[in-house]
């Protein structure tokens, strides 16, 4: 308990940092989110509109620790503001639309290559030297060599435009309305498989290596030999004694893996052009939305915090040795 409380207050000294330095960075550059919304009306907005607009993005006249403590304030009740390039919509209702996407898309991703990689690794680990062990590891590496780009381009180009097997572009069909009806679920299911598949083939060999080096040294240690000496099932040995510690490792990297879930997959979303936050991230930077930029920047942030805080809970629960 006290390993979880120590760790609880590191991740709430990070949330409290990235809150300030989301607070501190669009102060330090020039000009401000009002002006610059102000120049792109280019004169159809009255001139008195401007601190009405200063007002409505935080950026008053205020000294800047009153600022600071309404922004903290703001923040902590969820509202992160007025989106720049999506006005008046306010950031948090802008990050909500993309965030179901993001979480179909890039969560189902990233728990499809851990679960997969980790099953493959642990197999080839167990049974070294078969044939599994011998094909998997360059087969797998060698895709995710490949610049992520192009991959997902080749992959796009091949099943989506060559044979017509999957939609080239976007999360549905455009002419189905978004609800709980089976033709709208089966199309999302169906723009899904293309950029999930290529995140999985992209990521998947990491994982499948990671876990493997690190059962062969678990294998190696003298309780498992131990185990193996007192005639106990092949399947309880993987399973109690080699699966459960090799597995520790992984979850450090998994747990920073879901946690940039959130940001979602960038280059994925770009090409396919799926609505997901890595998509609406360079929409924000182009448009120069700085309070959007803001709202991910701490969605990413939180979001990777609170992935790792689960990953310590659930190492103090596999690893005894944590909880003295």
């Amino acid at each position: 308990m006290r390993f979880l409380l120590r760790r609880f207050g590191f991740y709430l000294t990070a949330a409290w940092a990235s809150v300030t330095l989301a607070f501190v960075i669009p102060r330090l550059m020039p000009g401000d989110p009002a002006t610059a919304m102000f120049s792109r009306f280019r004169g159809r907005l009255k001139p008195e509109a401007l601190e009405a607009l200063r007002e409505a993005f935080g950026f008053t006249n205020a000294p800047l620790w009153k600022q600071y403590l309404q922004y903290v304030g703001h923040a902590l009740q969820g509202d992160l503001g007025i989106s720049i390039g999506y006005y008046p919509a306010t950031v948090g209702s802008v990050i909500g639309q993309a965030l179901a996407w993001t979480l179909f898309l890039s969560g189902l991703a990233v728990v499809l290559s851990f679960l997969l990689g980790t099953l493959l690794g642990l197999a080839a680990a167990w049974k070294r030297g078969g044939w599994l062990d011998g094909i998997g590891p360059p087969v797998l590496m060698l895709l995710g060599a490949f610049p992520y780009f192009w991959l997902a381009m080749a992959v796009l180009f091949l099943f989506g435009f060559q044979l017509g097997w999957f939609p080239l572009r976007h999360a549905y069909d455009d002419t189905l309305s978004a609800g709980l009806n089976l033709p709208f679920m089966l199309s999302t299911l169906q723009h899904v498989v293309l950029p999930a598949a290529t995140v999985v083939a992209a990521t998947v060999g990491g994982w499948m290596l990671s876990m493997r080096s690190t059962v062969i040294n678990v294998m190696a240690e003298d309780y498992v030999l131990f185990a193996q000496a007192k005639g106990l099932s092949e399947a309880r040995i993987v399973l109690h004694y080699v699966a459960r510690n090799a597995l520790l490792p992984n979850l450090a990297g998994f747990g920073m893996a879901l946690g940039f879930v959130l940001s979602g997959s960038l280059l994925t979303e770009i090409v396919f052009s799926y609505p997901g936050q890595g998509y609406l991230l360079v929409r924000a930077v182009k448009s120069l939305d700085y309070p959007l930029i803001q709202g991910l920047f701490l969605t990413t942030t939180f979001a990777v915090l609170a992935a790792n805080w689960m990953v310590d809970v659930v190492h103090v629960w596999l690893d005894p040795r944590t909880r003295s």
